[in-house]
């Protein structure tokens, strides 16, 4: 990876944990955006659905089944624009589920990169068998 890609990949992974920062979840807050030709066409941040109340969790402190992780409402929200995501890289602030993976790969996204990596690595699993480049980067600075 060239040193231009690098400084890129930083820092659109920093603007991911300032855009984690939206969400109402107590237990771990995520953000994610897409980017295209070098613009960013959507972005997200894991939550409940539109017109649900704005907590995360139960009663137990458990996440509720119904809420969405980042990446499938930036994928969710280019989906109602007039962009597409085909070719475009995720960025992601924690490493894609198994759930997220399987809407990466149908919606044409090429590369994700992440910075935190998540316990159960499923999802990282089947974005390399399809062919979609991961890059996991630590250190931000």
């Amino acid at each position: 990876m060239d040193h231009k890609q690098l400084t890129l990949d930083k820092r659109y992974l920093r603007m991911t944990a300032i855009w984690a920062e939206n969400s109402y979840c107590q237990r771990r807050k995520v953000g994610a955006i897409l980017v295209k030709d070098q613009m960013i066409i959507s972005d997200g941040y894991n939550g409940t659905p539109a017109g649900f109340e704005n907590v995360c969790e139960d009663e137990d402190g458990l996440t509720k089944p119904y809420v969405l992780h980042a990446e499938a409402n930036a994928i969710t929200k280019v989906a109602r624009s007039n962009n597409s995501s085909e070719g475009a890289t995720l960025y992601v602030s924690a490493s894609p589920c198994m759930e997220c993976a399987k809407l990466i790969i149908q919606a044409g996204i090429k590369r994700v990169v992440y910075n935190e990596l998540y316990r159960i690595s499923l999802g990282l699993d089947l974005l390399e068998r399809a062919g979609v480049e991961c890059v996991h980067i630590e250190d931000l600075g």
